[in-house]
């Protein structure tokens, strides 16, 4: 189970040490990408993003980005920001602190960012106070589900439209399973808040 939506209490309660949206200029939007880089879809993504002069940020997974770093390289030759999503994907809640932030160290020697996404979005309040000495921790606003097999590409991009707004931070994976309902979700948020005058811009460690 997942909320789409994050929830206005939580975001509140977490706004100092937990970056859910991005205050600044109107009709901004702030897509990223989760769990990638990987041949058979990162470089759709980024085509599609050029289509649309797009910028995004890719939270990539370590090992992942240490087997294909020409794709790093193109992401980051595209205008895009990078972050950290660990290692391996590892969720923080199931393994001990110190393992959890060696796993991050270990992606940070791989990943230049200061950008920081927990998998699965948990993370324990003292993960949290410890990394956000040294990172930006970025959750976000809108989840697309697009990981879901039980979903489809119109409910996907059903869930972008309906919930976000200026400075949402707007989830997708670039990764297998998610692929046919990412790009259609990807194609339609740009299309539809394209339309609107909305620009699309990469998040970066100084956004409030």
């Amino acid at each position: 189970m997942y909320l789409v939506k994050s929830p206005y209490i939580i975001r509140e309660i977490s706004k100092k040490s937990l970056t859910w949206n991005v205050k600044g200029g109107d009709k901004q939007l702030f897509i990223t990408f989760d769990d990638g880089p990987i041949p058979e879809v990162t470089p759709d993504v980024l085509d599609v993003l050029a289509t649309y002069n797009a910028k995004a940020t890719f939270f990539m997974v370590g090992e992942n980005a240490q087997r294909y770093p020409e794709i790093v390289n193109k992401i980051k030759d595209g205008g895009h920001n990078i972050g950290n999503h660990t290692f391996n994907h590892m969720n923080g809640t199931k393994v001990s602190d110190r393992e959890y932030f060696k796993n991050i160290i270990q992606a940070r020697e791989i990943i230049d960012s200061k950008l920081f996404r927990p998998p699965y979005g948990r993370i324990r309040p003292r993960q949290i106070l410890e990394l956000k000495k040294n990172f930006k921790i970025v959750l976000w606003s809108v989840l697309s589900g697009d990981f879901d097999y039980k979903t489809n590409p119109e409910r996907c991009l059903n869930n972008v439209i309906k919930h976000a707004k200026s400075g949402s931070i707007i989830v997708f994976h670039d990764s297998l399973k998610a692929k046919e309902n990412m790009l259609y979700a990807l194609k339609g948020t740009l299309e539809h808040f394209g339309n609107m005058g909305f620009e699309f811009l990469a998040i970066n460690q100084n956004m409030e």
